[in-house]
């Protein structure tokens, strides 16, 4: 059994940060776990826009708090994002992540992340294989 509280994450290799301060991911579980999938808190910060295009991974997400909204470059449609709220990326699609109040999103990776993941000049995280 894995047990873990965010206490013991923050600081730690599992707190990752995005270099231009969009947005902290607290990573509960990682690939080492042998879960299948990893398991994230992430909050994007007020005020900011990330453009993300998983091309390597499937993602779900859903809001516990805050309030945003997506934008889906392959549809031009845009869906708010409020506490209650799900998404899943289940087509790689590319969009743009925006917060107007603190977003605080659980988020679900498959195939697992490694943990020090941060998004390229594409919008993706690397896909690294043993």
């Amino acid at each position: 059994m894995i047990v873990r509280r965010l206490q013991e994450i923050i600081g730690t290799e599992r707190d990752v940060k995005a270099e231009n301060g969009h947005w902290v991911s607290r990573r509960f579980l990682l690939r080492e776990d042998a879960m299948g999938f990893s398991f994230h808190e992430t909050t994007i910060f007020a005020g900011t826009e990330t453009y993300i295009h998983y091309i390597n991974h499937l993602e779900a997400v859903y809001c516990v708090g805050g309030e945003g909204e997506i934008e889906d470059l392959e549809t031009g449609q845009t869906h708010k994002i409020t506490d209650g709220t799900m998404y899943a990326l289940n087509q790689h699609e590319r969009h743009y992540l925006r917060a107007t109040k603190d977003l605080r999103l659980i988020c679900v990776f498959n195939p697992a992340l490694t943990g020090n993941e941060v998004h390229d000049r594409e919008g993706a995280y690397p896909l690294i294989e043993d």
